[in-house]
């Protein structure tokens, strides 16, 4: 198949995350089995207009303040003519509307889904016209175009919002194994635990920090690292300052994935505060390498984390919740050991492999649909083709 995927940001964007690393790990996988993939995305300064990397072809179009503007031009002077057997949005806070433009076999690709909670994350002005432009595309791609999501929440999510379930086909984000294992590095010597991903407000790191006052006065030698970069870490330096944890607080800023997996293993355990996710990677990839999880109990992290098995889940903004949480595994060194032998078993089911497998499944279905037929028609009713 020739595959165009639109998608805000590329894996080597500074911005980029969990969806980006969905997209690459999936469709580079997809690339080395013979189908042609192109990638068409934002620039950021310093990036090549074009380039291929692991067989996917780049194209940088635009800054990102720019792009849902521009891609639709790109895509009808540029990409149309290159007859894309299939085109496939990814579809992320605001969408870029496809169907009103591309003829070709449509399909979206879905984390989640952020409704209510932009407003977390920024003013009522943009948050209100985010919410209204995910509004209209739901209600105009409920119709027109198939979806793979990466949990049962966000299928679950978008079922509620009228999407008819034979159109939804589940593909969890997965583990890089030979990258993300446990390795020689023994644990840290001192109580170490972290945070891990993009600095964003929706993620409410400032919870693991309000947490931390009542976890050091029962254990002073804790250390507590934030790992990652972006625009909400001088809010979360200040509020670390204000809260005089200062000292045992790190922040890393953005990590080399070598740095990233040795961090990984030295934790006792990990801690994600985000208010909603679509899965949930970070956990997933701290599994593999050996170090649980604590997380809001809150979509997609309760689809990644089996709580009291491979980790534990707290009821989202209840910081004397996490506080007690947090202790109780600190101060429990064989419930720590018995969910990371659960967590290793956990993580060892996701496998990139497969994920491209059932993805490249999804994709055959819709190019091989004739125009307006009902995608997955054997499924079963309330079940996704996953």
């Amino acid at each position: 198949m020739k595959i165009l995927v639109v998608n805000w940001q590329d894996v080597t964007h500074p911005l980029g995350g969990g969806a980006e690393v969905h997209f690459h790990e999936i469709f580079s996988r997809i690339a080395r089995r013979g189908h042609q993939v192109t990638l068409c995305c934002c620039s950021y300064p310093g990036a090549a207009r074009g380039e291929w990397i692991d067989g996917i072809e780049i194209l940088r179009r635009g800054p990102r303040a720019l792009f849902s503007c521009l891609y639709p031009l790109v895509y009808l002077r540029e990409l149309r003519a290159r007859s894309f057997d299939i085109v496939i949005e990814d579809l992320n806070k605001i969408p870029f509307f496809t169907p009103f433009y591309v003829k070709r076999p449509l399909a979206g690709i879905a984390h989640h889904l952020f409704r209510g909670s932009i407003f977390r994350e920024t003013g009522p002005v943009v948050g209100s016209i985010v919410y209204a432009l995910e509004s209209l595309a739901l209600a105009i791609y409920r119709s027109r175009m198939p979806f793979c999501v990466v949990s049962r929440s966000t299928a679950d999510e978008f079922i509620r919002h009228g999407f008819p379930p034979q159109r939804i086909a589940i593909v969890e984000n997965c583990v890089d194994h030979h990258r993300y294992f446990v390795g020689d590095s023994p644990k840290s010597p001192v109580p170490l635990i972290g945070s891990f991903g993009r600095l964003k407000r929706y993620k409410s790191v400032d919870h693991f920090l309000q947490a931390l006052p009542v976890v050091l006065t029962n254990m002073p030698d804790l250390k507590a690292i934030i790992a990652g970069d972006g625009d909400d870490l001088s809010r979360l330096k200040r509020i670390a300052s204000e809260l005089g944890i200062q000292r045992s607080v790190e922040f890393t800023g953005r990590l080399t994935e070598e740095e990233k997996v040795r961090l990984l293993r030295s934790l006792w355990f990990t801690v994600n505060t985000s208010s909603k996710e679509g899965w949930g990677l970070t956990v997933v990839e701290a599994n593999a390498c050996g170090t649980p999880a604590i997380a809001a109990d809150v979509p997609g992290l309760r689809d990644a984390v089996k709580d009291e098995e491979t980790g534990l889940l707290y009821p989202y903004g209840d910081i004397a919740a996490l506080s007690q949480k947090i202790l109780w595994l600190l101060k429990h060194p064989d419930d720590r050991r018995r969910l990371i032998a659960n967590a290793l078993l956990w993580a060892a089911t996701f496998d990139w492999e497969h994920a491209a497998d059932k993805t490249l499944a999804f994709l055959d279905t819709v190019v091989s649909q004739p125009k307006g037929a009902s995608f997955f028609a054997g499924a079963p009713s309330g079940e996704s083709a996953s």
